[in-house]
């Protein structure tokens, strides 16, 4: 007699937890999307790379010490490097980007 009973309550046990478990995955995919926070500056460029566009382009601030400049160049340059399958003109702006924050001009030829 009690078996009966016994798989009953367990079949609508079972049968709660699965409307439960539905009504919560239609919640869970019902929610807004969160927008995820970007890495690396996605847009174009300027004709004159500016400070900002250059810390934009390296994932730093603009007034960043010497050594997170060429740590976030070379994160930077490893990912896009032509050798490796990247782009010849986004290796040109990550090292003019380079070049802007530590203060070198085109001209200059200073070697760092």
């Amino acid at each position: 007699m009690t078996t009966p009973l016994v798989a009953g309550v367990s079949v609508a046990a079972a049968a709660l937890g699965g409307r439960y478990l539905i009504r919560a995955w239609q919640a869970f995919k019902a929610r807004p999307a969160v927008p995820r926070v970007r890495r690396f500056y996605e847009g174009g460029f300027d004709q004159n790379m500016n400070r900002r566009e250059a810390a934009l382009i390296l994932g730093i601030r603009e007034h960043a010490a010497m050594e997170k400049i060429k740590e976030a160049h070379r994160r930077v340059m490893m990912a896009n490097h032509p050798d490796s399958g990247g782009n010849k003109y986004l290796a040109q702006k990550i090292n003019e980007a380079k070049d802007v924050m530590i203060g070198r001009t085109k001209g200059s030829g200073s070697a760092l």
